[in-house]
């Protein structure tokens, strides 16, 4: 199969190879899946670079968790019926050497979760990481219907389907953007208030949708945000972060306490194996139902997957997608 790979960690350019590897055989329990469609993550270009000083888990990685594709074999104990089916991937190199960037991968069977044929690949491969990490975000701590549900970096890939789906579920969202400038690209459709942190009122604008405090916030730069937070947080609140700017981040504790919020940290690759099951069912759902999209950001193709990399690596808008060939 042609595949993308590296042996060791370092620039795109230097170390991701592009060319053919042996077809993979699925064992017990598992799918092999033609790719069509994989999606790039800033945890696969982190992983790549050796972020926080991680070494190479395997010594050699086709990197990816996420993607596109139909089932085309099945190994023991999975349903033959399985095979011509449409699937989205995710998880797919977590704790496993072999990702997405390639023709073929294989995966346990509850990792390929079916694809409804009117939804495209691009989508697809777009829920995986982010999907995953927006579901548990906004849901891990119970239901959303009638809450005010604030969702940092809205514009975000995670933001984004974490604002899609608190609305899906019947909450009320109100989005923060970085500069007053990205406020015409909030969908009003799911975010009832667009609020941008840009100006020196941010709290008062947050709080003057939400009087009595906002239920769960949905956080990407702890760091940067916990005054902010606490300044609009409700009594018995939850703040789900999922990244933050600084590795020791500072919260202002007695604030906090006196509230009595809930402080959730989430690592998606180690969230519960139900959680993740719950979440794949929801983000097939609410997607199948209109109510999820992704904007894409850039399609490459897998000899330029370098670039690819260079682009999630440089920030900017929408989901990066490499192309798999026939």
């Amino acid at each position: 199969m042609l595949a993308s790979w590296y042996d060791r960690q370092g620039p795109a350019t230097d170390v991701l190879r592009v060319g053919e590897l042996p077809d993979p055989r699925p064992g017990p329990g598992e799918v092999r899946v033609r790719v069509r469609v994989s999606g790039v993550n800033p945890g696969d270009t982190k992983k790549r670079r050796g972020w926080l000083g991680s070494s190479m888990p395997y010594p050699r990685v086709i990197p990816h968790s996420d993607a596109a594709g139909v089932v085309d074999s099945v190994g023991e104990g999975v349903d033959a019926r399985r095979v011509g089916q449409r699937v989205w991937v995710f998880g797919a190199q977590s704790y496993r050497p072999f990702g997405t960037a390639a023709q073929y991968t294989v995966v346990p069977g509850h990792l390929a979760v079916p694809l409804p044929d009117h939804l495209g690949d691009d989508l697809g491969a777009a829920l995986g990481i982010p999907g995953i990490t927006a579901h548990r975000a906004v849901f891990a701590d119970g239901p959303v219907d009638g809450r005010i549900v604030l969702v940092h970096g809205v514009l975000g890939a995670v933001g984004s389907l974490a604002a899609q789906l608190a609305r899906w579920a019947g909450a009320t969202v109100i989005g923060t953007v970085t500069r007053t400038g990205d406020l015409d690209r909030v969908d009003s459709s799911v975010v009832s208030h667009a609020v941008a942190l840009d100006r020196g009122d941010a709290a008062e604008a947050i709080r003057a949708h939400a009087p009595r405090g906002v239920h769960r916030i949905i956080e990407v730069a702890l760091s940067d945000n916990a005054d902010l937070d606490v300044a609009v947080v409700a009594n018995d609140a939850v703040i789900a972060a999922y990244a933050t700017r600084a590795d020791r981040t500072e919260l202002p504790f007695w604030p906090l306490l006196f509230a009595n919020v809930t402080v959730r940290l989430l690592g998606s690759d180690d969230f519960p194996l139900q959680a993740k099951q719950h979440a794949a069912r929801d983000l097939t759902a609410a997607a199948a139902a209109g109510a999820v999209r992704v904007d894409v950001g850039g399609h490459f193709p897998l000899a330029d997957i370098a670039k690819s990399h260079e682009r999630v690596d440089a920030g900017g808008r929408g989901r990066v997608l490499v192309t798999i060939p026939e």
